[in-house]
């Protein structure tokens, strides 16, 4: 890796993360998830399982940080299996004090690997996730750069997902409810903005503050919105107006450039 930006001596991603960092703490949700998994789902369903976010980085704070993973099956999710998974991160959330929820993503080993997917979903597997049991997809992944077909490909969408985010927030009228929206939206405002500049600055960070830091040497007019978004995306409870500040500001704007510096993500099926 060289000058902290996440790349090698190539110019490609080093994977983030690893069992070997997660901490303590969180050692024991993980055997969790692994016995629920085994139980739930079992080798004829699962091909391999990952961890990703702050646990296996190993930055995650006990009661605040959740628990993040994504199940490689041997074909496409069934309605059965969403609900399986459902009653798996409900058990982990009931069970384990140090996680503020889990969130589990089902998708099929052919979906993963399809050529829709290499710029997507595959550099997630490949880049940002954790292998935790079965056969590492990574190994039938290329090497990824910081290009702008990567941005394009894996948050060119916020303009058409903006209308179905300012209808939660209409709908959102518990705290319980706008805590969770705000959280989401601000993570997905922050990675999007780091994305829009992630090939001219030449690396990657999964880190908010700094993804946030970056973006606003480019686009300093909105530095300040995309600082107080990653704020937001760790402590929601902390700015109850800011939901609407973003959605109504930094979102719409931040939709627009996309599209005008990396264009907009391939439709899938």
């Amino acid at each position: 890796m060289t000058n902290g930006t996440g790349l090698d001596r190539d110019g490609c991603f080093v994977r983030e993360g690893s069992l070997d960092r997660v901490s303590a703490p969180f050692a024991p949700v993980v055997a969790g998830l692994t016995a629920r998994l085994a139980e739930r789902f079992g080798p004829g369903r699962l091909h391999s399982v990952y961890l990703f976010g702050s646990i296996p980085r190993g930055t995650a704070v006990p009661g605040v940080s959740d628990l993040d993973a994504l199940l490689a099956l041997r074909d496409e999710p069934t309605d059965a299996d969403r609900a399986a998974a459902r009653a798996v991160e409900d058990e982990l959330d009931a069970a384990y004090g140090q996680i503020d929820g889990a969130g589990l993503l089902l998708y099929g080993v052919d979906r993963l690997l399809s050529e829709p997917e290499r710029h997507d979903m595959g550099w997630f597997v490949a880049c940002l996730c954790t292998p935790l049991s079965g056969p590492d997809l990574a190994s039938r992944l290329p090497r990824y750069r910081p290009t702008s077909l990567l941005a394009r490909e894996t948050n060119g969408n916020l303009h058409r997902d903006l209308p179905g985010l300012l209808e939660r927030a209409a709908a959102a009228t518990t705290a319980t409810a706008r805590d969770r929206l705000t959280r989401g939206v601000a993570r997905r405002l922050v990675r999007t903005g780091f994305t829009l500049v992630m090939p001219r600055w030449g690396g990657w960070t999964s880190d908010l503050g700094r993804s946030a830091e970056v973006f606003g040497r480019y686009y300093p007019a909105h530095a300040e919105q995309m600082r107080a978004a990653a704020r937001a995306a760790r402590t929601p409870a902390a700015y109850p107006g800011l939901l609407d500040e973003l959605l109504a500001g930094l979102a719409p704007w931040l939709a627009d450039e996309y599209l005008a510096v990396h264009g907009a993500k391939a439709p899938r099926p």
